[in-house]
């Protein structure tokens, strides 16, 4: 193993007790929320402006020290473990809202902040921050992973989010990329080059992000189908007619089970759902809740219950994004697997049910939600804890599952991002595209110190 003794002294005396040896910390950043082997930092640096990151950047590509971003670890496919060790920069502390511009609708803020920080800071101001995951991460982690979530169906993406960034590169330059217009022709679009790097292009210390008009009214609801097909045919007829969903997300019957289970009182049926969101007047809402009643009833759904108060609205989402833990309820202690596939909306239904038959075949059990309004949908594959031979079957079922996507002119990944455990379909999604991201790697990094073993190869 490499003596990295003199870096982490050097980085000891730029930040004295902000960077942390100890086994707890190093241990908390081998990890992340991945079905993924742990790996340890050698040291955990803690910076808390910029120039700090700058100079620790620096510090470690004098020694060739791999140097890994890190959020809070919500990430799902070991984009945070630091598989050749190295020095894990926890950017937590730089967690400051910077600026707010409400007549142009955009924050400046670091990295550290959180969505949900980030939403109640604006409570005042009539605005809001519309990419929703599920967790609370971090912004620059999202920004990192170009992370979705259930409002992407209306507002987008992080990719269509991100305005602007601040950014450290592999050798400790500082660089801005994009502006606060909302849009540009000057030169390469280099801010959307680094969402979705995944920390292996450079760090990201400061974000410009788009905001939202908080809507005069809000509406939720749910209601169940007879199948998936008919849950998928309704959302894509709507959205062909051009009523403007906020939300729409898909479970099915297995996942609904583990949502009665976990959640009792919810009170819905163990049938597909969808859960449903409507924003804009009160007149326009109610206009786009006739409308998708109308087309909902006409492929056989039932049981809608609308959601028009804060509170109950709360309750729905909070249960829909509790849906991992209602799945995991269906078989108390089992560990999982979570898979992130996106296809064409118009191949959703039949790659759900190849996905469904493929989990019977491997004698499964594995849950479904879905980003209906996008293509996306996870399966979440339950496996006792220590089953070398169930463990086998989920991975060859994650592979069945990402082949399909591929066959459906999808993606591995709709949001998670690839990691170091999604690196084998590569080559396959993106042919020749693929060592092109490895060319641009290594211009920007040609030690290959940031993130290394994550998205690209680097020789």
């Amino acid at each position: 193993m490499t003596d990295r003794s003199d870096t982490i002294a050097r980085l000891r005396a730029l930040l004295g007790d902000r960077l942390s040896t100890g086994a707890s910390v190093r241990e908390m950043h081998g990890r992340d929320e991945a079905y993924s082997a742990p790996a340890l930092p050698e040291a955990v640096a803690f910076p808390e402006t910029t120039a700090e990151v700058s100079e620790i950047v620096r510090i470690c590509a004098a020694s060739d020290c791999p140097v890994v971003p890190f959020g809070v670890g919500t990430s799902l496919e070991g984009h945070v473990i630091p598989l050749r060790g190295g020095i894990s920069i926890d950017l937590g502390r730089m967690s400051r809202i910077l600026e707010v511009h409400e007549a142009d609708l955009d924050v400046t803020v670091e990295p550290g902040v959180t969505r949900k920080a980030l939403n109640e800071a604006l409570r005042a101001s009539g605005l809001m921050f519309t990419v929703d995951p599920g967790a609370d991460a971090t912004l620059g982690g999202m920004a990192a992973t170009r992370a979705s979530g259930t409002n992407a169906v209306r507002y987008g993406t992080m990719r269509e989010t991100v305005l602007g960034l601040e950014v450290v590169l592999a050798d400790g330059t500082v660089i801005e990329t994009g502006t606060r217009a909302k849009k540009s022709s000057a030169g390469y679009d280099l801010t959307h080059l680094f969402v979705g790097s995944e920390g292996t292009l450079g760090i990201i210390t400061r974000l410009t992000l788009r905001l939202h008009g908080i809507p005069e009214q809000i509406s939720a609801a749910t209601a169940a189908f007879p199948s998936v097909a008919a849950a998928v045919d309704t959302v894509i007829l709507a959205i062909q007619m051009g009523i403007p969903l906020a939300r729409v997300e898909l479970l099915d019957a297995v996942q609904m089970r583990g949502m009665a289970a976990y959640n009792p009182d919810l009170g819905l049926a163990e049938a597909p759902h969808l859960f449903l969101e409507f924003h804009g007047s009160p007149a326009g809402v109610e206009e786009q809740v006739a409308q998708f009643r109308e087309i909902a009833e006409a492929q056989g759904a039932a049981d809608f219950a609308w959601a028009s108060r804060p509170e109950d609205r709360s309750r729905l989402w909070d249960a829909r994004h509790n849906a991992y833990y209602a799945g995991k309820a269906l078989r108390p202690g089992a560990d999982s697997m979570v898979t992130d596939v996106c296809v064409p909306i118009s191949a959703l239904a039949e790659c759900i049910a190849a996905a469904q038959e493929a989990a019977d075949e491997a004698g499964l059990l594995a849950p479904l939600v879905g980003h209906v309004g996008d293509g996306n949908f996870h399966m979440l594959i339950l496996i006792e804890p220590d089953n070398s031979e169930e463990l086998a079957r989920a991975k060859d079922l994650a592979h069945r599952i990402n082949r399909l996507a591929l066959s459906f002119g999808g993606t591995v990944t709709g949001e998670h991002g690839i990691g170091s455990g999604k690196m084998r379909y590569m080559e396959e999604e993106h042919g020749p595209a693929w060592a092109v991201m490895g060319t641009i790697k290594r211009a920007l990094d040609p030690k290959g110190i940031l993130n290394p073993g994550k998205l690209v190869q680097q020789n």
